[in-house]
């Protein structure tokens, strides 16, 4: 379960150390319990909207409960978060 004080922690947490894979290794340290993923927000597509948006990222749920790994809205559900970079557009 992801829960609302998680989400808020983690997006104050990139907030201020911005997005980077240092950043995200710092995260799986911190939160253990987590599965964390970082990608371009480009290679999410527009089939989910992010559970946060945040000022050059957003952040998505999963859930790895059944056999395939797959995005979720539901954070009772949820087994993991997707961190996602967003550029500036061109």
């Amino acid at each position: 379960m992801i829960t609302d004080q998680l989400l808020d922690q983690i997006s104050t947490i990139i907030s201020r150390a911005g997005l980077s894979t240092e950043s995200i290794a710092a995260l799986r340290e911190a939160f253990p319990e987590q599965h964390f993923t970082y990608c371009s927000d480009d290679d999410i597509g527009e089939a989910i909207e992010p559970c946060r948006e945040a000022e050059g990222f957003n952040i998505y749920l999963i859930d790895g409960s059944q056999h395939c790994v797959s995005f979720t809205r539901n954070q009772e559900t949820a087994t993991g978060l997707v961190l996602a970079e967003v550029g500036d557009a061109d």
